[in-house]
């Protein structure tokens, strides 16, 4: 009889690339797709326009129902990958499907075994919640757990699924801080990189130090006395790093409220994150560019060490570009010193740049190495699918 591991199944990936047409963002959701597809899987992409204003057009910079700039974005990222006849698009605000299997979607699900909401960022609809596995997948851990305790809505969506698997890899364990856990069995899981999809480059010799980020997402979350903030809370120790370090660094950052003008003042250069992040293949060429990746991590995945890994940082390693970024408690997970390093203050993050700028190519090289060694996405999708379908689902909440 064959194992879950080689059993062929038809499985319906739930992403965010027709509301959120930007590079950076449909790597995460794109891996997750092909990744399965590699492993011989039946995959297909659903996303949902969900019942409120979510589809962002960064031609017109607003965010309305209008699907129109992200539907042409998505035919044309899908047409260069084995998913473009994959994919549909359910449009509540019009009760209309797009894409190639909008005609068929509903019905590919009935048939479906398993359903994985990457980011819980799409709504379960009846004709997915009938699919046997519904994996809910928490791409941002601790605020994740919080919101759910503070929102009635979000914890009704997280428990429409029956299988939970977290990016917090510290969680699962008890060595994050105590957060709420609402009664839902939290798993390990990290971020699916498909290395074909990664070429590497030789590191260019006079490269900077990049990153792509958003100066504040959204607002802070409270927990008892634990406040969980975003990356401009973490930043005010490292205003002076640029002066401190002969390495080139760059922000690529979007945001309403980003001081570029005082980041420059400090020496750092800035650009705005739309520019590397126009289509996923920009994106990956600012990697190519880079000399390495040097970011600091939402305050509040620092405050509850749940060794959140950025999965724009597992990029850059697939690239084989050395990677420097705040510790939030992955070291426990992830190893580092070579191709990547965590750091806890201006000192330590210092003494990083100036490793890594020593020898780039050889970082660059130990980066790949990592990329290659953990978040393989023949080894991390394989685990999960195992995991999905062995998982005890009879006492779980539905409702």
């Amino acid at each position: 009889m064959s194992t879950v591991r080689e059993s062929k199944l038809r499985i319906i990936v739930l992403g965010y690339v027709v509301r959120r047409p930007l590079g950076g963002g449909t790597w995460p959701t794109l891996q997750y797709a092909l990744g399965l597809l590699q492993l011989g899987h039946d995959v297909y992409f659903l996303e949902d326009s969900d019942d409120y204003e979510s589809c962002y057009d960064p031609s017109r910079h607003v965010t309305d129902c209008d699907p129109s700039f992200g539907l042409r974005y998505a035919a044309g990222v899908f047409s260069r990958t084995e998913l473009a006849e994959r994919w549909a698009y359910h449009d509540a605000h019009t009760k209309t499907w797009h894409g190639p299997r909008g005609a068929d979607m509903v019905a590919l699900c009935k048939d479906a075994d398993l359903v994985i909401n990457v980011s819980g960022i799409n709504p379960m609809r009846p004709w997915l919640e009938q699919i046997p596995r519904r994996v809910y997948i928490d791409t941002d851990p601790g605020f994740e757990q919080i919101r759910q305790q503070d929102s009635p809505s979000r914890r009704a969506l997280a428990l429409a699924h029956n299988v939970f698997f977290t990016l917090g890899e510290n969680i699962p364990t008890g060595d994050a801080v105590s957060l709420p856990d609402m009664g839902i069995p939290w798993m390990a899981t990290r971020q699916p990189v498909v290395l074909d999809c990664w070429p590497v480059t030789p590191v260019p010799s006079d490269g900077k130090f990049t990153t792509v980020m958003l100066w504040d997402s959204y607002e802070t979350r409270q927990y008892g006395d634990l406040k969980l903030g975003m990356k401009s809370a973490s930043f005010e120790p490292f205003w002076e790093l640029p002066k401190r370090s002969s390495a080139s660094l760059e922000l690529a950052v979007g945001g309403p409220n980003v001081p570029r003008d005082r980041l420059r003042e400090h020496g750092w250069s800035v650009i705005h994150a739309l520019e590397p992040t126009r289509d996923p293949w920009t994106y990956q060429n600012y990697m190519q560019q880079s000399v390495g990746e040097f970011t600091i991590a939402k305050q509040g995945y620092v405050a509850t060490r749940c060794g959140w890994f950025s999965e724009r940082s597992a990029h850059y390693l697939a690239s084989g570009r050395a990677v420097i970024t705040q510790d939030t408690g992955f070291p426990k997970v992830l190893p580092t010193g070579e191709g990547l390093f965590a750091f806890d203050d201006p000192d330590s993050a210092l003494t990083a740049l100036e490793a890594v700028a020593s020898d780039p190519q050889r970082h660059g090289d130990s980066a790949r190495q990592v990329a290659a060694e953990y978040f393989d996405a023949k080894r991390v999708l394989a685990d999960l699918v195992l995991r999905a379908m062995q998982a005890d689902i009879t006492g779980t909440q539905t409702s």
